[in-house]
């Protein structure tokens, strides 16, 4: 990796890492001395690499500095100012080496506790998204707003008051107990799939597909799946949907880095391992009788990994549409699955439904009535691509729409 790229990348995923086991040794209400702690040490590595050269191990020099800048942090804190921090329930008593422990159970364990402390009931499900984007993802507040089509000053003040619920909610640095961990798995999910779809399709930087955030995102979930406590039905759904989505990462972008509308796909390059892996999760998840939107999305992918565009196939995919809009309505799924009519019923018919959404605000709609009306009248499919385009905000959207445009030259 370039010398360059090495510290911003170890920020997104070590960062995360560091504030989680930092916050279980000393607890959540110090996620902000946390937080200063990991930037600092940062910070130590942006003024000390370029000089001196990156370390043999990054990584590691990274939770060494860690160490000894909490260690600091806290007797610093203990001697002078111990107001402070009056109920602190840790003591700096023998805090050595093997006082923080950096493996990767610890990590994992640290980073899953984090998961359901941030989505604790007293914080709002909004913030609990962003709180986990900023700890657990390493997302900058710009990132976050984005991701939310908001303003930086009001993520901070969000973050701000985030965590002073969750300081006042004084909770233990482990998971809790399995009725608490059912009501609370739901905001998990959501900011795992959030975390995913960020970089599936990204509108924070003029990029195709960050396939760093997708892969995360997985990780998390994978930690889910892997604990006993936490492998639930909805849990494997998720992992699955994502493991669909991800089997396609190859074919979603050509050579200039434009994406391909699946349409166009060159299903060659979708991956069968990880079709073959959704799978498996998929069945995981049909355990038990609750049925959430993440299976109806999970089982939606799972036709789309299906290389042969048969009536069978648009057939499922609509009606998995239908009970996906009865259980959870949204208007990216609706218009997803005027596609799917388009494919079962025809252009025509599909025309009229997707003319009922008025979703004047999204260039995705008027893409897609600029496919349907292909054919049937060029003269409003190309009005609805210049609609598209001057909506579009993305070098990648403007692209595909140009080239949409050009074949009414």
């Amino acid at each position: 990796m370039d010398r360059q790229e090495l510290i911003p990348h170890l920020f997104r995923t070590e960062y995360r890492k560091i504030v989680a086991v930092l916050c279980k040794k000393f607890g959540f209400d110090q996620m902000d001395l946390a937080e200063d702690i990991v930037s600092e040490t940062f910070l130590a590595a942006t003024q000390t690499w370029p000089l001196e050269g990156p370390p043999v191990n990054p990584t590691a020099w990274l939770y060494s500095v860690a160490k000894n800048k909490a260690r600091n942090a806290f007797r610093r804190l203990s001697f002078f100012d111990k107001k402070v921090i009056p109920d602190l329930k840790h003591t700096l008593t023998g805090f050595a080496e093997q006082d923080i422990d950096w493996s990767s159970q610890n990590i994992d364990d640290s980073q899953l506790q984090m998961m359901f402390a941030i989505c604790h009931p007293a914080i709002p499900p909004e913030a609990q998204i962003g709180l986990a984007l900023r700890i657990l993802c390493g997302f900058g507040i710009e990132e976050i707003a984005d991701a939310f089509l908001t303003n930086k000053e009001t993520i901070n003040k969000r973050l701000l008051r985030a965590k002073e619920k969750l300081r006042q909610a004084n909770l233990p640095t482990e998971l809790p107990p399995a009725p608490e961990i059912e009501k609370r798995l739901g905001p998990v999910l959501k900011t795992i799939y959030l975390v995913f779809s960020e970089g599936y399709y990204s509108e924070s930087q003029d990029e195709v597909l960050r396939k760093d955030l997708c892969l995360e995102a997985m990780r998390l979930c994978n930690m889910l799946v892997e604990n006993t406590q936490t492998n639930k039905p909805q849990a494997y759904a998720l992992l699955a949907l994502m493991c669909f989505h991800a089997s396609r990462f190859d074919a979603r972008m050509d050579k200039n880095g434009d994406w391909v509308l699946y349409a166009n796909q060159d299903r060659s390059l979708w991956n069968e391992d990880l079709i073959l892996k959704g799978g498996y999760y998929l069945r995981c998840a049909s355990g038990g009788d609750l049925l959430t939107e993440y299976h109806l999305e999970a089982s939606i992918a799972y036709w789309h990994t299906q290389k042969t565009d048969t009536r069978e196939k648009w057939e499922n995919i609509l009606q998995l549409y239908n009970r996906l809009l009865q259980l959870v309505y949204s208007p990216i799924a609706a218009l997803n699955r005027t596609y799917a009519l388009s494919r079962v019923k025809g252009k025509e018919e599909a025309v009229k439904e997707a003319e009922k959404l008025m979703l004047v605000g999204n260039h995705f709609y008027f893409i897609l009535l600029g496919e349907l009306y292909t054919g049937i009248d060029d003269a409003k499919a190309k009005e609805n691509f210049l609609r598209a385009l001057a909506l579009a905000r993305t070098r990648a959207d403007k692209s595909v729409i140009e080239r949409k445009l050009a074949q009414f030259v």
